[in-house]
């Protein structure tokens, strides 16, 4: 568990559009949320 305070480690995904995103290029620049959902029509 991270504690509050303590920057997350760096990580790679794929976004939306197939390119390969890290949390490295964003560092410094903006706040990042991300986000993890259920897909859609799928039961819960």
């Amino acid at each position: 568990m991270i504690t509050p305070g303590t920057p997350a480690p760096d990580f790679r995904l794929t976004d939306h559009f197939g390119r390969s995103v890290s949390l490295a290029q964003f560092r410094g620049t903006c706040n990042v949320l991300l986000l993890f959902y259920p897909l859609d029509w799928t039961p819960t």
